[in-house]
């Protein structure tokens, strides 16, 4: 018996009535159909790289997708999206067999296709704010390629919305989509774009708030880069398991472990890194105010 689109829909009702099933549906976007004179609608850029590796300093963008969203600034809903960018790069080292294989671009497919800084500089323009799921590994690698990045507010879907309040657990977007209620095909800039936005659409936190809502306040607030200089080696893993990342770099910031927190949580961190890192009040910390548009950057 061949079924039609309406009687999937009816039969997926059904299954979802049942505590018994749970129903995925592939993802569609939502397009924007805003309501024209809203004072408070505003667009944002939701942005995703692939790249030739983890180090901005050394590795490549091969892919940019960018898609534009409306947002309500007071109430964090998502209206829906705009027309998409999305375009491949071939970069001036090799992309090897595991980069393929989790992104699913080969070396044919960016052969001889190049992205114009310029176009992505014009596309990115009257955002009033540009998201990534995990800001800390796109913003770096963005900003080297097209500096108009490193002018505009950044926020992060991965760190700056509370998930386990909206009911999902983990971080990863694929993971947080599937316990959501859909699917895609992951591991593409443009689609995952969709999916970043699409999971805050529809989700909300437990007090009713869109999650959205959640990440707005996070990047209009300042946090603070805590430095744990010094750190004793052996406690790597479990700072790194907290959330540090270690600065390799000789760029007049610290060699060391740091974290980023906003006011409210900067004690508790510090009171943790005295008691479980150092094991003494005199440790060698350093704390230094970052401004919204300068977190998830290498500068700072």
């Amino acid at each position: 018996m061949q079924l039609d689109s309406m009687d999937y829909n009816l039969l997926a009702e059904q299954l979802s009535s049942s505590d018994d099933h749970r129903v995925l549906t592939r993802l569609s976007p939502v397009i924007a159909d805003p309501p024209e004179g809203d004072q408070d609608l505003r667009k944002a850029i939701f942005v995703d790289t692939e790249t030739t590796g983890l180090d901005p300093s050394l590795d490549e963008i091969i892919e940019i997708g960018m898609v534009p969203f409306i947002y309500n600034a007071k109430s964090g809903e998502i209206v829906g999206t705009l027309p998409a960018f999305n375009a491949l790069r071939e970069p001036g080292c090799a992309i090897t067999p595991a980069i393929t294989e989790i992104t699913g671009i080969t070396p044919e497919m960016v052969s001889g296709k190049s992205i114009d800084p310029n176009d992505v500089r014009e596309f990115m323009s009257g955002a009033s704010l540009v998201v990534a799921h995990n800001s800390k590994f796109d913003r770096p690698f963005l900003e080297i390629f097209c500096p108009a990045f490193s002018l505009a507010p950044w926020a992060c879907s991965l760190e700056d919305v509370p998930w386990r309040e909206a009911g999902l657990s983990g971080g990863q977007l694929q993971s947080l989509a599937l316990q959501s209620g859909f699917f895609y095909d992951a591991h593409r800039a443009q689609t995952d774009c969709h999916a970043g936005i699409e999971l805050m659409r529809r989700t909300r936190l437990r007090d009713g708030t869109h999650s959205f809502l959640s990440l707005l306040t996070k990047g209009r607030t300042p946090h603070f880069r805590i430095w744990a200089i010094s750190s004793p080696f052996s406690l790597k893993d479990i700072l790194k398991a907290r959330g540090y990342r270690f600065n390799y770099e000789e760029d007049g910031r610290p060699r060391a472990w740091y974290v980023d927190k906003p006011a409210s949580e900067v004690q508790t961190e510090i009171d943790y890194l005295h008691k479980e890192i150092y094991q003494t009040d005199a440790s060698p910390i350093v704390v230094v105010k970052i401004e919204p548009g300068d977190r998830f950057t290498n500068r700072v």
